[in-house]
């Protein structure tokens, strides 16, 4: 019996040591990340990533919010425009509720200021908890499709300016014809998407032939990086 009590006692007293340990380690890990190095251990990173159009294409170095006070010249390594306007379609993106596809709009005027921000989800008031994000099921009211709006149509019935002529939309997706009528009738002039991967649908072939009748630009968006990462741990 006091053999067992005597090993029961050192299991514990190592249990205890042990966690001290973890303990320290934790808390060295923690203040090398306040003081701008890597952490000992691994934390939890939020991050946003806008994947690249172009495979071939050269990581980008990762270039986080600093300041460098022995710079004489600006910093070249900043995002392009469209490049600015895509990655806020995809960070817009992000607060869509639908498990299988999440799509992010943004609609900016002549001048280069965003008017209009969107993403795919059920209309106001309709709760998410109650509709379903299925995309299949016994019959098509049973499915997301009937009631889903999409991001298109959310960011311009969203916009804060009194028209849109002339303005552009970024979007993550190829829009579909019923997308592409709202923006005809918006007065949108170009459409820059990403992804196109429902290109051989009757409902993109359908929405590409408006937009061909409509006098609207579409052009695949294009950029040499890697991707756009947004880290919320790197940043300070």
């Amino acid at each position: 019996m006091r053999a067992i009590c005597a090993a029961a006692a050192g299991a514990v007293a190592a249990a205890l040591v042990l966690r001290r340990m973890l303990r320290a380690r934790c808390a060295e890990g923690c203040a090398c990340a306040h003081a701008g190095r890597g952490p000992t251990t691994p934390h939890k990173r939020a991050a946003v990533r806008v994947p690249s159009t172009d495979e071939d294409a050269t990581p980008a170095r990762a270039d986080r919010l600093h300041s460098d006070p022995t710079a004489v010249t600006k910093r070249t390594s900043n995002l392009s425009w469209d490049e600015y306007f895509m990655a806020v379609a995809f960070l817009s993106a992000q607060r869509s509720k639908d498990p299988n596809r999440q799509v992010g709009a943004c609609v900016v005027n002549s001048d280069k200021k965003i008017v209009g921000i969107g993403y795919n989800g059920f209309p106001w008031g309709c709760s998410d908890d109650v509709l379903p994000w299925a995309k299949h099921g016994e019959t098509v009211l049973d499915t997301k499709y009937p009631y889903v709006c999409h991001a298109e149509l959310n960011a311009i019935m969203n916009a804060n300016s009194k028209t849109l002529k002339g303005c552009t939309i970024f979007v993550t997706l190829h829009p579909c014809n019923e997308c592409a009528k709202i923006i005809i009738q918006a007065r949108i002039s170009r459409v820059i998407f990403f992804s196109d991967m429902y290109h051989d649908t009757t409902s993109t072939l359908a929405s590409k032939r408006m937009f061909g009748l409509a006098g609207v630009e579409v052009v695949r968006f294009s950029s040499q990086r890697s991707g756009v990462t947004l880290d919320f741990a790197g940043m300070c």
